[in-house]
């Protein structure tokens, strides 16, 4: 990069180069520190340096990245979409949170590998380029990381950013690095965003090409299941009114107990599956499960449910689509708590009708979707109980079946234009 400089742009960006190898400082301590607190794979912990012990397969190779378990997962279907024209291609999914490889290693697509994306130091992710050699990378959502996508331009592969969302505060936040913002953006051949109000914020920051699609979730693959597991606990089960709380946090989960203390006061055949978005909180969960005066068993420890429970506290990743297909309605976490609610299409793709709270900021589109068609309603704080109990959501299977079609034949239209970039090599 040149050392002479006619805008704020390249400056602010030479600034951040300059700085950022510092990460190579306190990146073993942090890592140590994370390991101790479970936060991190201590078998893959040198990913995030840049160190692999997996091979890069033969051919061509597109390398995908999201941090939020909720966007990992959406990404199968683009890789499926992307699979499909072109049997030959290998995909990487890098990720940078311990959960979502947990939960990726269960549910990746073929052909594909899932990685640590290396720390944003241009060491660790020289590193990871000169291994892997990615012939086009795909961003998901707004996890850009600088030095990333620098040296990823820098060696000619195309970048494209899809399922982008930025919230106002999100824009306020990087306003404030605006130079370097427009640095990054400019780099993407392509940007889709989920809604008008990001491409607005996206083209404020200065981004170009930048177009609208739905959330890639709407299309994502169903989550398996074992389905001798899915019917062990459905024998086990029968004769409960089974409700779960996904992707929870502790306002959906105060809402969730209350709802649940209420329900089981009426009618003990009700059972709460009650799955946190951090089973790292388990501890926390169970002591309030307690002072509720509500019986549980938790599933990390192997229990099931008897009669005089009612909770089932699903402290372990990966279950998502076992719960959705036992339990008839969902509460969607994250809309008690100012967190923008959660993904509701994994339970709506295996026909658990959605209840979520008021807060909808990340998923505001999809929410309508699914409200339009009898398969979500939204709930006030204090009515959970009584919208269970009375609320009887349409059979909207087919409306909302028509909805994924259609979704996945814009997203093979998407894979077309990004696999003409493996053609065509362009770059903005």
């Amino acid at each position: 990069m040149s050392r002479h400089f006619t805008s704020r742009t390249s400056l602010v960006s030479f600034i951040y180069r300059i700085v950022s190898p510092l990460i190579m400082v306190l990146a073993p301590i942090l890592l140590r520190r994370r390991i101790i607190r479970g936060k991190e794979d201590p078998e893959r912990a040198s990913e995030k340096l840049g160190l692999y012990n997996s091979s890069r397969p033969k051919g061509e190779l597109i390398w995908l990245h999201a941090v939020g378990l909720g966007e990992v997962l959406a990404l199968r279907g683009l890789v499926n979409a992307m699979a499909e024209q072109n049997p030959k291609l290998n995909f990487i999914i890098t990720s940078t949170a311990r959960s979502a490889a947990n939960v990726l290693k269960k549910n990746l697509p073929a052909r594909t590998i899932h990685q640590y994306l290396p720390l944003d130091a241009p060491k660790y992710v020289s590193r990871f380029l000169n291994h892997w050699q990615p012939n086009l990378s795909i961003w998901s959502d707004q996890d850009l990381w600088p030095n990333a996508i620098f040296e990823t331009y820098a060696k000619q592969i195309p970048l494209v950013l899809v399922n982008a969302r930025l919230s106002k505060d999100g824009f306020m936040l990087r306003n404030q690095a605006r130079g370097l913002y427009q640095d990054i953006l400019k780099r993407f051949s392509i940007i889709l965003t989920q809604n008008t109000k990001t491409q607005d914020r996206l083209q404020n920051l200065g981004a170009s090409n930048v177009g609208i699609t739905k959330s890639l979730k709407v299309s994502a693959p169903k989550l398996p299941a074992d389905p001798v597991e899915v019917s062990l606990l459905t024998t086990l089960l029968i004769g409960r009114k089974i409700w779960v709380a996904a992707s929870t946090h502790p306002g959906d989960e105060r809402e969730a107990i209350a709802a649940q203390k209420e329900l089981f006061a009426q009618n003990r055949e009700w059972l709460l599956i009650l799955i946190p978005r951090d089973i790292g909180r388990s501890a926390e969960i169970a002591t309030n499960l307690v002072q509720a005066h509500l019986p549980f068993v938790s599933r990390s420890k192997g229990e099931k449910p008897s009669e005089k429970d009612t909770v089932w506290l699903a402290d372990s990743y990966g279950e998502l689509g076992l719960w959705y297909r036992i339990a008839s309605n969902a509460l969607i976490g994250g809309g008690f708590d100012n967190i923008g609610g959660h993904n509701p299409w994994e339970a709506a793709h295996l026909k658990t009708k959605v209840f979520y709270g008021p807060d909808t900021d990340n998923f505001e589109g999809d929410y309508k979707l699914l409200e339009d068609v009898g398969a979500a309603c939204m709930v006030e704080p204090g009515q959970l109980a009584n919208a269970l109990s009375t609320i009887k959501l349409n059979n909207a299977t087919a409306r909302v079946n028509a909805i994924v079609t259609n979704e996945k034949g814009n997203l093979n239209g998407l894979a077309e234009d990004f696999l003409r970039l493996l053609v065509e090599g362009h770059r903005v």
